[in-house]
């Protein structure tokens, strides 16, 4: 064997190596990844029975759980590159060096992430709640750290970000225990008017759902050309007051006479 296949074969056997090395390195790398994504959203779940088993909060531990899975795969991306023999020291260094970019791109991101934490805190809904928020009406499902699920009436999912969500205007439904009923109808002029008003009192009492304190009230509020505006006003339980606000509707379009312009 001569001299230069001894190098030849030397650095082959060398290249062998290298490769082997490297493929084994990317295998680890990859298995990693896999399992450590799995046992992240096992945590997630044991987080989440966790917090059930304690009776926490249902948006806290929304919250958690989704903050314990982005955080352990955060880990895991991180074990990864460094079993692939990228050292830690220059991947930060290179993260440095892009800070501003990094920081303009996740600005946004941050300010969810903030926005979550607030959401926890001052608790302006809860999971369940029926909000208006950002031009959007529904119940909310979900509340994860960067954004909050709301199911619209006609049962479409619409993802709010979180940022914006808290430092916008939150209209919430079923924060108190009662709501008020307003049904507005015109009555034309020369109607009986203390027939009309007595037929809606009765309705009002004979309804189960309708409270009985505070009171109904039925009043004129405004006159106009050819007729008033009659209020009805009564109180119910939050949750029946969509059924109770159909039902008046219902019941006082069958008394409405055409009124001409």
């Amino acid at each position: 064997m001569s001299k230069d296949d001894t190098i030849l074969g030397y650095k082959y056997v060398d290249l062998l190596h290298y490769v082997a090395n490297v493929g084994l390195n990317i295998l680890l790398a990859l298995i990693i990844l896999v399992v450590g994504f799995w046992l992240s959203n096992r945590i997630g779940r044991m987080v989440s029975q966790l917090m059930v088993r304690r009776k926490a909060d249902e948006g806290l531990t929304s919250f958690l759980s989704s903050f314990s899975v982005i955080a352990s795969k955060i880990l895991v991306v991180l074990t990864a590159i460094s079993q692939m023999g990228i050292a830690m020291t220059s991947f930060v260094t290179v993260l440095g060096a892009a800070g501003i970019a990094i920081g303009m791109a996740f600005s946004g991101t941050l300010s969810n992430f903030a926005g979550g934490i607030l959401i926890l805190v001052i608790k302006p809904f809860k999971l369940h709640d029926t909000i208006t928020a950002l031009l959007v009406t529904g119940e909310v499902t979900d509340i994860q750290i960067f954004n909050t699920y709301i199911k619209t009436p006609d049962n479409k999912t619409i993802i709010l970000p979180n940022g914006p969500l808290i430092n916008g205007t939150i209209v919430n439904f079923t924060k108190e225990g009662r709501r008020r009923v307003d049904v507005i109808f015109p009555v034309k002029y020369g109607a009986d008017l203390p027939a009309v008003m007595a037929k809606i009192q009765e309705v009002l009492g004979a309804h189960p759902k309708i409270l009985k304190d505070p009171s109904p009230a039925v009043y004129f509020s405004e006159l106009e050309a050819n007729s008033g505006k009659l209020n009805v006003n009564c109180w119910v339980e939050t949750s029946d007051y969509a059924t109770v606000h159909r039902a008046l509707t219902n019941e006082f379009f069958q008394w409405l006479e055409p009124i001409a312009d």
